[in-house]
């Protein structure tokens, strides 16, 4: 995270540290950040950038993607993953032999991806679970893996109604995923990934504003990076807050036509589906 760019901000402004707080947190707990680091909750953070005129994206490294190599069904299946085509990815992944213990890192992508298809596909909680525990347990533990992990179980206890602990697991990645160095074209997926859930996690418990900032976070990875998976994913979750904001028709119709297109460039027929039925409900207002 650039603290620098931050400061700066605020010296522009000619605020103190007690000024910029003042309303929004304690100024230790802003000293704490712009001294030591330690990032405050997400609420906070970004009460204090809107007060500095600043975006969370201004504050977040840009993403370089070098090439890498990587098995192509382990890619296509993460695909898959992205655009929602879930059957199709399961189906790879069980034509892949799970790597032996020496490639650790593949046997943490190969749980990965069968915790997140497991969930889609509405399986077992108990058995989702487990899949989780073999990442959080792994003798080589992986920070990006170990974020994923702990998305994927606050979308389980989201899916069984208790709020609170989702939250909990949502904002210990969030916290986390600031100081996540991205290293390759993987990497820039799965933090879109763990972006994208959280914004719409946040959605859920109607923090509109908060779920907002994440999808533009989103957006931007995607526009900086060429990066178009997630841009139909985000531009739907948007329109879907707009309309729950009650936004003017024209700027939600501007939106899901957004969304439309990005949806069309990468062939996601789901996406394609669920924006006609929005924009549908939205041409009878």
């Amino acid at each position: 995270m650039n603290i620098e760019r931050f400061i700066e901000a605020r010296k522009a402004l000619n605020l103190s540290q007690s000024e910029l707080a003042e309303g929004i947190c304690t100024q230790a707990t802003l000293s704490r950040f712009e001294n030591n680091g330690q990032i405050p909750t997400l609420k906070i953070l970004l009460e204090l950038c809107k007060r500095l005129n600043l975006s969370l994206g201004d504050l977040f490294p840009k993403v370089e993607i070098p090439n890498s190599a990587i098995t192509e069904k382990m890619n296509q299946a993460e695909f898959f993953l992205i655009t929602s085509e879930y059957q199709q990815a399961a189906d790879l992944l069980t034509s892949i032999t799970l790597p032996e213990a020496e490639e650790a890192q593949a046997v943490l992508r190969y749980y990965y991806l069968k915790g997140f298809l497991m969930f889609f596909q509405e399986e077992s909680v108990m058995d989702v679970m487990f899949v989780f525990d073999q990442i959080l347990l792994a003798e080589e533990p992986n920070p990006i893996f170990r974020l994923l992990a702990y998305t994927g179980i606050g979308m389980i206890y989201l899916r069984e109604q208790q709020e609170e602990k989702a939250e909990f697991y949502f904002n210990k990645v969030l916290e986390q995923i600031y100081q996540y160095p991205i290293k390759d074209m993987e990497d820039t997926w799965r933090v879109l990934h763990i972006v994208f859930q959280s914004g719409v996690f946040y959605a859920h418990i109607q923090e509109l504003e908060l779920s907002n900032a994440l999808l533009h976070y989103a957006v931007t990875i995607c526009s900086d990076n060429h990066v178009t998976y997630y841009l139909a994913r985000a531009a739907v979750q948007l329109a879907k807050n707009a309309i729950t904001t009650n936004e003017e028709k024209a700027v939600i119709l501007e939106l899901i036509y957004d969304a439309r297109a990005y949806s069309k460039i990468n062939r996601n027929q789901i996406a394609l589906n669920e924006l006609a039925l929005l924009e549908a409900q939205v041409q009878k207002h």
